[in-house]
């Protein structure tokens, strides 16, 4: 079974959302454990399978969540240190965290914090806005030939015009979310754009001319419309991304030391300070100064957009930068920081109390106070 197929299984069944099927399809291959060469997991979805059935059987007993530590091997060959799985029994969650050490403390916090959601604020070519989250469905405004139209509750789509003698030529929106934000939108060309918390995209109203381009900050994702007579070009920061069609991830918020472009399929050129790269499928840029390119981990790079906050030997900083942008709060340190890197993943559905009893690791403990949150050695 595929690794994201196994683990959406062992999410339904956490819930409580499985099918008898379901149900009988993960409990033979329990079964299949202690029997030589029959069974067809991975060791990591062996580990995990093991984890749930014994937690299931002390969450009955007992009547109360637990977070319980396993060791496992790690099958990445450049650690040699032993690896630790955590796994958060709540619904629609599952979390593992390698570190250098195995020795786990959990925090429950009474304080806790709501998730972020799809936020976000049109602004028009003549300066109104619209706060997207309390629209109603529907057409939002017209622009020229130019329809702006919200189908759902995450998504704004644009039905242009076909004439680049539309007024509206030279008429751009811009969309924003806030920190604990994301949103959707359908650009005039048909090209389909995720946007992360504390991100923004602008853009023409009416794409006239030989070129798209369009603007960003923070962290988009773009399936990018065909179009070879119109090379698609995406500014982020100084860098330059074109491209005919394709889709990519593009993260370039401030407070990050690289721009990281993200190239899952097609081609795309980055430019920067007048040098230009191209990416393969599977590949990364990280800008600076210059242009850096190394293979990517491409499902960590777009899980945000996936609805999971994911973490690939990150160190407790890092991890607290994304925690700061889609909880909305600000992060303080006390204490000297750790430096060890972790590596997991956890539903961007979970409340904040979730994640804190996850990462509350090796005497790293953790306080909220209102909006801020305090992170201490």
């Amino acid at each position: 079974m595929e690794q994201h197929s196994f683990f959406e299984l062992i999410d339904k069944y956490l819930a409580g959302k499985a099918t008898r099927e379901e149900q009988n399809l993960l409990e033979e291959y329990y079964k299949r454990l202690d029997k030589n060469n029959q069974s067809t997991l991975t060791p990591e979805q062996e580990q995990a399978l093991q984890q749930i059935m014994l937690q299931n059987i002390r969450s009955e007993i007992h009547n109360i969540p637990s977070i319980t530590p396993i060791k496992r091997v790690s099958y990445f060959t450049r650690y040699a240190a032993a690896a630790v799985i955590l796994i958060a029994f709540s619904i629609g969650t599952y979390i593992y965290f390698r570190s250098a050490k195995p020795e786990i403390t959990a925090a429950i916090g009474k304080t806790d914090i709501a998730p972020g959601g799809n936020k976000a604020v049109l602004t028009l070519g003549n300066g109104r806005q619209i706060t997207l989250e309390g629209a109603k469905n529907g057409n939002l405004a017209q622009q020229g030939a130019t329809t702006v139209h919200k189908t759902d509750n995450s998504l704004v789509a644009y039905q242009a015009g076909t004439s680049d003698n539309d007024a509206t030529v030279n008429e751009f929106n811009t969309i924003t979310t806030p920190r604990g934000g994301q949103y959707q939108v359908i650009l005039p060309d048909g090209t389909h754009v995720w946007l992360n918390a504390a991100s923004s995209i602008r853009f023409p109203v009416t794409f006239a001319g030989k070129v798209r381009n369009v603007e960003t900050t923070g962290e988009v994702y773009f399936e990018v419309a065909k179009d070879a007579h119109k090379p698609f070009n995406v500014t982020s920061a100084g860098q330059t991304i074109t491209v005919l069609g394709t889709h990519f991830n593009v993260m370039a918020y401030p407070e990050e030391s690289s721009i990281v472009t993200t190239l899952l399929e097609g081609s795309v050129k980055i430019t920067r300070n007048n040098v230009s790269k191209i990416l393969k499928p599977g590949e990364q840029a990280l800008v600076n100064q210059d242009i850096k390119i190394t293979p990517a981990d491409v499902d960590d790079a777009v899980a945000w957009k996936n609805g999971i906050t994911s973490f690939n030997d990150a160190d407790i900083k890092s991890i607290m930068r994304k925690v700061s942008r889609w909880y909305d709060v600000d992060v303080k340190y006390q204490g000297q920081v750790s430096d060890r890197l972790f590596t997991g993943s956890i539903s961007r559905k979970s409340n904040l109390s979730v994640l804190l009893k996850i990462l509350a690791l090796n005497h790293i403990q953790f306080s909220v106070e209102g909006k801020q949150l305090i992170v201490k050695q």
